[in-house]
């Protein structure tokens, strides 16, 4: 893996720039520095380069190609990352030309992954990811492909090529990768059931890479998670308690950070961690409201979502956090505020914060509450004195909203609000107690 080497490595990075993509090329270039420095490789320059077409076997021209190689040996540089996807033939003929390793935006994804999985469940999924993908590069891997003597006995005779044997390898690699996630994938799902009967409600984070996540989930739950400003920072996903307004605790997960054209081994692989996506009770989808591409990061994640089969477009409750209010001019700040007082009933609902000073938490966290509420059932419930383990069930376990008491007979009026499992879980346990729907909700 290239970010394992004592020495940092030097890289040269390039940012193919088509006529559709010049007015975001540069925010891209950066973006594609930054996975690079996640990676614990060093910059020694990044460049846009223009693109008439796309050659097959090579994807640059000649003259692009030959002006790299003269960078590569003289600033000693022993990495070059392309930040487009390039086939097994272009990468590997890039590399024979320009005497140097050659890695896309694709494979870069996947090494930051490998490197910074820590939990047993990650690195698995990832190492699946890897091998999916190399799979497909041995014929840049492999150059000796004539035929190896093989066989024994009556079976002698020409062997198989090198790459098919070392393609054979590889898919035993994979089914025991596949057969040790699936172990592993069990018991996440019996934890996952075990949560699923807690009365708590599960809200997950979701949202584009550094867009502030982890600052923002130590921040309301004051939790541990590493939180820094670089790309993938966050990988295994987190939970941890967090305490609403009213005092009920709701469990808040940190989950790993999406990207534009996320490779699909990994979002195959990362399968059962996204599950706890798909599941929550609320996604809280966090952007980085200072990023001049924020609107198109937003369509990454929404599309990525999607294709997990969560957020909107599955009808899952979801609403925006608008992070990093801090790094915004006086006058960007001024309009979004406007923006956000002009929200129509439509529009998902957003909260303007910024994680690293504080601001806008409480009214975050509000909203979380209101959002969790919206589909709880609101009863009123007539508590008899011989029913008081009744009552005590409902403040334990409800949001009681008020409560009446009718001196002529000592009983007892709760309105009380409820999640519909908890509705049904009260109904059950205390059959003989009188409860109907109130009239306010």
């Amino acid at each position: 893996m290239i970010g394992t080497d004592v020495a940092p490595q030097r890289a040269l990075v390039l940012h193919p720039r088509t006529q559709f993509g010049a007015a975001t090329a540069d925010y891209e270039l950066e973006e594609a520095i930054g996975l690079t420095e996640a990676l614990d490789l060093v910059p020694v320059g990044g460049e846009i380069v223009p693109l008439r077409e796309i050659r097959a076997n090579t994807y640059f021209a000649g003259g692009k190609i030959e002006e790299v190689k003269g960078r590569v040996a003289a600033e000693d540089i022993n990495v070059v990352v392309v930040n487009a996807s390039l086939s097994p033939i272009q990468q590997r003929n890039l590399e024979r030309a320009m005497n140097a390793k050659v890695i896309d935006r694709q494979g870069l994804i996947l090494e930051i992954f490998a490197l910074r999985a820590a939990t047993k469940e990650g690195r698995l999924q990832v190492e699946l990811a890897r091998q999916g993908y190399e799979r497909s590069r041995l014929v840049r891997t492999w150059t000796h492909l004539e035929r190896q003597r093989g066989g024994q006995g009556f079976l002698g005779g020409p062997g198989e090529r090198q790459i098919e044997s070392d393609r054979r390898a590889l898919d035993e690699r994979i089914t025991r990768l596949r057969r040790q996630l699936d172990k592993v994938r069990q018991t996440r799902g019996l934890q996952r059931r075990k949560r699923e009967r807690a009365p708590e409600r599960i809200v997950a984070l979701v949202g584009y890479t550094n867009a502030g996540k982890s600052t923002l989930f130590n921040a309301v739950t004051e939790g541990d998670v590493l939180a820094k400003d670089m790309l993938f920072a966050t990988l295994d996903t987190t939970l941890r308690v967090l305490t609403l307004p009213n005092g009920k605790p709701a469990l808040l997960s940190d989950t790993v950070g999406f990207i534009s054209n996320l490779p699909t081994e990994l979002i195959a692989a990362f399968q059962a961690t996204l599950e706890e996506v798909k599941l929550a009770d609320l996604l809280v989808h966090v952007r980085d409201i200072a990023d001049p591409l924020t609107e198109e990061r937003r369509e990454d994640v929404l599309g990525v979502l999607d294709q997990i089969g969560a957020g909107p477009a599955h009808d899952q409750a979801t609403i925006e956090v608008w992070n990093k209010a801090d790094l915004l001019k006086p006058s960007a700040l001024s309009s979004i505020e406007d923006a956000l007082d002009h929200q129509g009933p439509d529009d998902t609902a957003a909260y303007l914060v910024s994680a690293q000073t504080g601001s806008g938490l409480d009214a975050l966290k509000l909203g979380i509450e209101t959002h969790l509420a919206q589909n709880d059932r609101t009863l009123l419930i007539e508590i008899e004195p011989k029913d008081y383990a009744a009552r005590a069930w409902l403040f334990e376990n409800g949001d009681v909203l008020q409560e009446v008491s009718v001196p002529e007979t000592g009983h007892s009026e709760l309105t009380v609000r409820l999640t519909e499992i908890d509705a049904g879980k009260f109904r059950q346990r205390f059959r003989d107690v009188k409860s109907s729907k109130a009239a306010n909700s």
